[in-house]
């Protein structure tokens, strides 16, 4: 009977406890990093020379983070490729990497480095994140032995991963992910055998962490969120921004949105390759977000999340969409090239109305009102529903308001960045065959809105107010996954055409 109380008092006071110490919200930081680059070498340099360039690159990180801890951060994101850089061959990158256990050792690499081998850069990641009292998540080389009796073991007997890590606030190794949709110029690396789902738990939340192009497949990101029911998405990427639709700060705040979860995007800082663009970024609206491709400066964010995000309305992506009737237009309409797909436009020739313009299964209405019908600006309503086969093959339905480049029609869908048009209001639906849509809404000289939109129950994607600034896109980016074929397998056009991207 005694015991059986004590034990009753023990699980009372273990669930105090943790209610105690659980957070109703958190401050996240993520670190947009102007990367170091080592010279391009196809010959290995010493692990002396490649402990260098990290260490200089680990320097600038270590400010960030000492300054997001200061500034109450509980967790920091860092780039992926932030601490070696880019532009390796199999060989060349082999210096850098370390190897890097799975988290189930219980490994504080600042109190025992030399556990696993040299592992200078995770010796020294812990120590900053236990120095600092702050969740870190980083991006480095991982590397594994193999040898014949693995059919699939490379030629030169080891698997090489790019790969996330997270220390938590007293240095321990929490989490270890291995990229697995590899961008096309990737080839030092392998993407494991199964795709990874990792998650871990913390006093503020459930997190899940994958690596740039991830995020345009099913796994493991929307396993991550479907499946696994984690808070918040960790996102370290190296993001080269293609306009109209995937800036780093549109799509990975829509992502944020059309999945229902906080997502930290910190991307690196080089504008030369365009890339830029890191967010903290709630499931209602972006928290804080930064663009900049004038200086070559980093630049650390800094917002307030809630450890749980409120649970919002499921979206049905068609119903309003459905019950629209679709106006025969003739011959008005035209195609045009947005990232080597090619979409149905449809010109807007007035300052208000409604138009419908489809392609395939794929219907999209929009409802709008310009401040005013400028004569020097053009916009279109444009629709694809396909196969996208650039950078990998991905099936996409998109219904998106853009400006055109210029005047000419045959320019609708190339890349603009100014606008001087705005909108007193907008309401864009389709008819989607799918659940996962992302709304995205860009303003001139590429910033968000936030706060003024939102997403219905029944698939309208409409402004709330006028447009803060002039208009560069108003999308629903919908992706298929079913309808995909084999994965990241590029044709030689396909190749070709990315080279002069």
């Amino acid at each position: 009977m005694i015991m059986s109380q004590l034990l009753n008092y023990v699980a009372v006071l273990f669930f105090c406890v943790s209610r105690a110490s659980s957070l109703d919200t958190f401050i996240a930081a993520v670190y947009e990093h102007a990367v170091i680059l080592p010279n391009v070498t196809l010959v290995p340099v010493s692990p002396e020379e490649a402990l260098a360039v990290m260490n200089r690159n680990l320097d600038l990180l270590e400010g960030a983070v000492t300054s997001a801890s200061k500034q109450g951060a509980h967790i920091i994101v860092t780039p992926e490729d932030g601490i070696y850089g880019f532009n390796f061959t199999r060989e060349s990158i082999y210096p850098y990497l370390e190897d890097i256990p799975d988290p189930q050792v219980n490994w504080i690499p600042c109190n025992n480095p030399d556990r696993f081998g040299h592992t200078p850069v995770q010796q020294r990641l812990s120590c900053l994140a236990k120095d600092n009292s702050i969740y870190i998540v980083a991006n480095i080389g991982d590397k594994k032995s193999c040898n014949a009796s693995d059919p699939q073991c490379p030629p030169d007997g080891r698997y090489q991963y790019n790969t996330d890590v997270v220390f938590d606030s007293k240095g321990k190794l929490v989490a270890r992910y291995h990229k697995q949709n590899l961008f096309l110029n990737e080839d030092q690396f392998n993407a494991p055998k199964e795709p990874e789902v990792v998650t871990f738990n913390t006093t503020f939340g459930k997190f899940g962490i994958f690596t740039c192009f991830d995020i345009l497949f099913h796994d493991p990101a929307v396993t991550l969120v479907r499946d696994s029911r984690v808070d918040t998405i960790l996102f370290p990427t190296a993001w080269m921004n293609v306009l109209p639709h995937l800036s780093a700060i549109e799509f990975h705040s829509a992502w944020a949105m059309g999945m229902r979860v906080n997502f930290l995007a910190s991307n690196l800082h080089y504008p030369l390759k365009k890339m830029t663009g890191s967010g903290i970024y709630a499931p209602d609206s972006p928290r804080a977000f930064h663009y900049d491709m004038k200086t070559e400066e980093g630049k650390l964010l800094l917002a307030q999340l809630d450890s749980h995000p409120h649970p919002t309305p499921v979206v049905n992506w068609t119903s309003y969409a459905s019950g629209v009737e679709a106006h025969s237009v003739g011959n008005q309409e035209f195609t045009g090239i947005i990232f080597f797909d090619e979409f149905t436009f449809l010109e807007l020739k007035e300052i208000g109305g409604n138009y419908t313009v489809c392609q395939r299964d794929l219907c999209c209405h929009l409802s709008y009102k310009m401040s005013e019908k400028r004569s020097d600006e053009v916009y279109a309503l444009g629709a694809f529903d396909g196969l996208h086969t650039v950078e990998g093959s991905y099936y996409l339905q998109i219904c998106t308001l853009l400006k055109c480049k210029t005047t000419d029609l045959h320019t609708c869908g190339d890349s603009v960045e100014t606008a001087s048009t705005r909108f007193e209001m907008f309401a864009l639906s389709g008819t989607f065959g799918t659940q996962y849509v992302f709304p995205e809404v860009l303003l001139s000289e590429i910033q968000l809105a936030p706060g003024e939109f939102q997403v219905s129950s029944d698939g309208r994607l409409f402004s709330l107010k006028p447009t803060s600034g002039p208009v560069l896109t108003v999308t629903l980016f919908g992706r298929l996954y079913e309808k995909d074929s084999a994965p990241n397998t590029l044709s030689d056009l396909t190749t070709q055409a990315l080279r002069y991207l």
